[in-house]
């Protein structure tokens, strides 16, 4: 069966009603049509294949996911899988990453300006008009239960190696460890910014930062600070992020 999306939730929608005997679900699209198959899809034991035709295709970048039909085809005959770590972030699902700051400010500002499909110079003009009136945050973080001392300019919890297509995160993540990657930043000025994307782009963010594993994460601040989960704007702190002990099977080369 091709069923076409023509809106938001419409993806999530005809994956909840699955026939009994489904053995295959196929997301073509980008992370955000991916997103709706996880999130509506019941069954783990249905293996998820993709065809990666989106933006950024995150999830495909790092898993090697090809454009090319027919080798996507024969990745899907062939059967292999790897399981992906789902997790809930304010009641919405997770797979990639929840940024926490800038980011967050950025995406909220290409949502307000989005009138059909968007591409990677949109992200540049949603850059700009959130460093307009840009000033660092303030967060405070807790993992696992334990507060950390000190606040925060910016927070990523992620299981993703290519952040926004990009920048590069640390590649030693385990995608179905039970615990996400959380990056944090304690400076957040433009200037250091700026050098932490450089280094994003030479090498790996990890190395920019203050790197931990968790399975819950709070995030909250003396202000409302934006964030954004896998690339879609959800609203102001505070954020509560859990792994939920969801896996789903992607496959993979």
């Amino acid at each position: 069966e091709l069923f076409l999306t023509s809106g938001p939730g419409d993806g999530r929608a005809r994956v909840r009603c699955l026939e009994p005997d489904t053995d295959l679900v196929v997301s073509v699209g980008g992370d955000g049509t991916l997103r709706e198959v996880f999130d509506g899809l019941t069954d783990e034991r249905v293996p998820v294949g993709v065809l990666p035709m989106g933006t950024a295709n995150v999830l495909s970048l790092d898993l090697k996911l090809p454009r090319d039909v027919d080798r996507a085809l024969e990745i899907m005959c062939g059967g292999k899988t790897v399981t992906l770590d789902m997790a809930s972030v304010n009641g919405h699902l997770s797979f990639l990453v929840t940024g926490i700051g800038l980011d967050g400010m950025v995406v909220r500002e290409l949502e307000a300006a989005r009138e059909g499909p968007i591409t990677k110079w949109s992200y540049v003009s949603a850059t700009l008009r959130a460093l307009r009136d840009y000033e660092p945050p303030e967060l405070s973080v807790e993992i696992d239960g334990e507060p950390l001392e000190g606040t925060f300019g910016l927070c990523l919890i992620s299981n993703i190696i290519h952040y926004g297509g990009i920048m590069k995160l640390s590649p030693e993540r385990l995608l179905d460890d039970g615990r996400f990657e959380v990056y944090l930043f304690e400076q957040a000025t433009l200037r250091k910014l700026a050098a932490v994307a450089a280094r994003g782009v030479l090498s790996d963010l990890s190395k920019a930062c203050r790197m931990e594993t968790a399975r819950t994460v709070k995030v909250t601040a003396p202000s409302p600070v934006p964030y954004q989960v896998d690339g879609d704007y959800r609203g102001e702190t505070p954020v509560d992020f859990e792994v939920t002990g969801r896996r789903f099977r992607v496959l993979v080369p």
